[in-house]
């Protein structure tokens, strides 16, 4: 299966299943909202970004999350992460982690 269609398969999954997430857009790509703000997308390096936020560990996934950096001349995106397709049995875990946290924020 590619990536964008397990992305896809990821987000209809979360959009059935909680009436306050939507599909949305995060920067031109494809993503999921709760309430309106952006938890995860994926990105157009074929990548799945989330939101976990400033505190989040990342040592605490078995996997090779990178800090969200898309501008060539500005600092990274705090909070954000993105994890390759290589490791996509991750990508479903972590979007449920991210509904969480934006969960709690709001």
């Amino acid at each position: 299966m590619e990536p964008k269609e397990y992305f896809e398969i990821i987000r209809v999954q979360f959009c059935s299943n909680n009436k306050h997430v939507t599909e949305g857009k995060m920067m031109r790509s494809e993503a999921i909202h709760y309430k309106g703000k952006v938890f995860a997308f994926f990105s157009t390096r074929e990548k799945m970004v989330f939101k976990l936020g400033k505190s989040f560990n990342i040592h605490t996934i078995d996997a090779p999350l990178e800090v969200f950096s898309p501008f060539k001349n500005k600092k990274p995106m705090s909070g954000w992460y993105q994890l390759g397709a290589e490791y996509s049995d991750f990508w479903e875990p972590l979007t449920r982690q991210a509904l969480d946290i934006i969960h709690e924020d709001k």
